[in-house]
C-alpha cells in the first residue's frame, strides 16, 4: 500500500488521509478520491493531499474487518455494516458472553495492522448490544497478511449462551431477630435477578436454621423439578461443616466447593443435590448491588457449567469494593426503588451502671417500663432489618425486662473490659446480609422509631454517606450508624473508647442529621438524670 503525499493530479483512486478544510471544501478522512475531489481541491488551490492507495492484493480496512468479524463471531452473534475499518458484533440474544481469552490475544497477535476489543467474558448482555470490535489500523491489510489472519481463524472465539427459562427455588433460613421484611425485599431483589433470564421462582420456603429442617426443604425444591435452589442463610456460612453445607449433604448432595475470591461475595457456597444445582448464598446477595453471587448465578442461569476452577479463577478483578470516600459509580444506575440497604439494630445492655452508686440503671421504670426495654423497642419500630441485644451485667434480669420481644440476645461475658467489648461482641453475631449496624445506647429511652428512621433514610453509601449520627445543637449524639466497612475497625478498639478516630479519620464520609431535642444526647448515667427523666411528660 502506498501512503505519502503527491501532487492532486495523481491522488486519483487514493484514499485521503487527513481531513482537509480550505474555504467551501470539506473533504474528510478516507474519502475516496474521484474526479469531482480532484475538481473541488483545485477549486481551493489545494496543490497535494496525503493519501493512502491500495496495492495489488491489497485488501480494504471494510472487507478486511467484516470478513475477520465474521469468523470471530459464534452463536448469538452478529456482524454489523463495516465503516471506516471497523466492524462491530453485537448479541443477537440476551446472555452470557463467553470468549476464549487466547484466541483473542492470537488475534491481536497476529499483525499490528488488526485488533480485537471484547467486553470482559461471562459479563451479562442484553438482545442488540454491542459485544465486540474489528478494528483495521491502516486503510488496507497486506494479502499474506489477510490470509494468515483467516487461516488462524479456524473456529468462532466469541459466542453468547442464552438465559434458558430455569426453575429456581429460594430457601431462606430462620432465626430469632430476623424480621420478614428482610426476607421479602431478598426475595424481590432475587426476582429483578432472575428477569431477565425469565427463570420462574417455583418455590418459597422459610424453614429454621437446621440442617435436618433445611436438608427436607432441598427434597421438596427437588420435587417442585427445580433446576437450581438459592439458600439464603440467617446466619453465614463459617465452615463446610456448618448448617447450609451439612444439609446439602443431608439430602444427599455434595459441595463442590465454597469460599471465592471476590469481594463482596467471599462465602458464596457451591454444590448439588441430585441434578439440583444448590448455592449457598453470600450475605451480600441481599443487595441488588452487583457482588459474586451475581457472577455465578448468571453463569448458572445461562447453562453453563461452573467448576472450582473458575471460582478459584476470579480473584484478578474480584475486589468490587470502593473506597470509603468514593459514592460507587453504580449508583447512578440503579433502578427507581431498588431495595434500601439492610441496617441490623445492636443496643448496648451490659453495663454495670457503676454512676447510679447501686441500682441497674437499665431496669429503671419510666412511664411504665423498664430503660432498657424503651430502648429496644425503639430499635424494633424502626426500619432496622434486626435488632441484637447485647447482655452482661445482671443479664437474666435484663433478658426478663425484654421478654416477648423479637430480638437476638448475645452475652458478653467481659462486660468490665468497658463498652467496647460489647460493640465487638454485638457486631460479631450480626445478619450476614446487613450493610450497616445501628449502635444504640440502652440508656437513652427518648430514642424512637422516628429518630432511627432518620437515620436509616440518610444511610446511602452509594452516595458516600457511610457514617450517620444526630447532631444537637452542634454535639453529636447517639445512636450512630456505621457501614460493614467500619466493621474490623471497631472490633479492635479497647476498654471504653468510643469510635471518636474512626470519626476523625473518615470525616468526608459522615452525615450529621439535626435533632432539636435532646433525644440523642439525654442518656441515664446517674440519679440525677434519673430523677429529670422523670420529669418530662410523656
Amino acid at each position: 500500500m502506498f501512503f505519502g503525499e503527491i501532487s492532486i493530479d495523481q491522488a486519483l483512486g487514493g484514499v485521503a488521509v487527513h481531513s482537509i478544510r480550505k474555504g467551501g471544501l470539506v473533504l474528510k478522512k478516507g474519502t475516496h478520491i474521484g474526479p469531482a475531489e480532484i475538481e473541488a481541491l483545485r477549486r481551493e488551490r489545494v496543490e497535494s493531499i496525503v493519501i493512502a492507495r491500495l496495492d495489488i492484493g491489497d485488501v480494504g480496512e471494510d472487507i478486511a474487518a467484516e470478513r475477520i468479524a465474521a469468523r470471530l463471531g459464534g452463536q448469538g452473534v452478529r456482524v454489523a455494516e463495516p465503516f471506516t475499518g471497523r466492524a462491530n458484533l453485537f448479541a443477537e440474544q440476551a446472555g452470557v458472553l463467553v470468549i476464549d481469552r487466547d484466541g483473542v490475544d492470537r488475534v491481536n497477535a497476529i499483525d499490528e495492522s488488526i485488533t480485537f476489543a471484547t467486553l470482559p467474558a461471562f459479563d451479562t448482555v442484553k438482545a442488540g448490544e454491542m459485544i465486540a470490535t474489528v478494528k483495521i489500523i491502516p486503510f488496507a491489510v497486506e494479502a499474506p497478511t489477510f490470509e494468515r489472519a483467516l487461516a488462524s481463524l479456524d473456529a468462532p472465539i466469541i459466542r453468547i449462551a442464552p438465559f434458558r427459562p430455569l426453575k429456581v427455588a429460594a430457601i431462606s433460613t430462620l432465626l430469632p431477630g430476623l424480621k420478614e421484611s428482610v426476607i421479602a425485599r431478598t426475595l424481590q431483589v432475587l426476582k429483578e435477578r432472575l428477569a431477565p433470564a425469565a427463570a420462574e421462582l417455583v418455590l418459597d420456603e422459610r424453614v429454621p436454621h437446621q440442617a435436618p429442617a433445611l436438608a427436607l426443604a432441598l427434597d421438596r425444591a427437588k420435587a417442585a423439578q427445580a433446576d437450581l435452589t438459592i439458600i439464603f442463610g440467617a446466619s453465614a456460612i463459617a465452615d463446610r461443616r456448618d448448617v447450609i453445607p451439612a444439609a446439602i449433604e443431608i439430602s444427599g448432595g455434595a459441595v463442590e466447593h465454597f469460599g471465592m475470591p471476590v469481594d463482596p461475595g467471599n462465602l458464596l457456597l457451591l454444590g448439588h443435590s441430585g441434578a439440583m444445582s444448590v448455592l449457598g448464598a453470600p450475605g451480600c446477595a441481599r443487595s441488588p448491588k452487583e457482588n459474586g453471587f451475581d457472577w455465578i448465578l448468571h453463569r448458572l442461569l445461562a447453562g453453563l457449567p461452573v467448576t472450582r476452577a473458575d471460582i478459584v479463577g476470579l480473584g484478578v478483578g474480584g475486589l468490587l469494593m470502593e473506597i470509603v470516600s468514593r459514592p460507587q459509580p453504580r449508583a447512578a444506575a440503579e433502578k427507581p426503588g431498588a431495595s434500601p440497604p439492610s441496617v441490623a439494630a445492636i443496643v448496648l445492655a451490659a453495663g454495670r451502671s457503676t454512676r447510679m452508686g447501686g441500682p441497674n440503671k437499665l431496669l429503671e421504670n419510666y412511664a411504665g417500663k423498664p430503660l432498657v426495654r424503651h430502648a429496644v423497642e425503639a430499635a424494633l419500630a424502626s426500619k432496622a432489618g434486626s435488632v441484637t441485644v447485647v447482655t452482661g451485667h445482671q443479664q437474666a434480669e435484663v433478658r426478663a425486662a425484654l421478654a416477648g420481644l423479637a430480638v437476638t440476645f448475645v452475652h458478653n461475658p467481659a462486660f468490665a473490659e468497658g463498652l467496647s467489648t460489647s460493640v465487638r461482641a454485638g457486631i460479631a453475631t450480626l445478619p450476614a446480609e446487613c450493610d450497616a449496624a445501628l449502635i444504640a445506647l440502652g440508656d437513652m429511652p427518648l430514642v424512637d422509631g422516628a429518630l432511627l428512621d432518620r437515620l436509616i433514610s440518610a444511610f446511602e453509601p452509594d452516595k458516600g454517606a457511610l457514617i450517620v449520627l444526630p447532631v444537637t445543637e452542634g454535639q453529636r449524639g447517639n445512636p450512630v450508624i456505621w457501614a460493614r466497612r467500619f466493621f474490623d475497625e471497631l472490633q479492635a478498639i479497647e476498654g471504653d473508647a468510643g469510635g471518636r478516630q474512626i470519626l476523625k479519620a473518615n470525616s468526608d464520609a459522615v452525615v450529621e442529621i439535626p435533632v432539636p431535642s435532646s433525644a440523642a444526647s439525654f442518656d441515664v448515667d446517674t440519679q440525677e438524670a434519673l430523677a429529670q427523666l422523670r420529669q418530662i411528660p410523656i
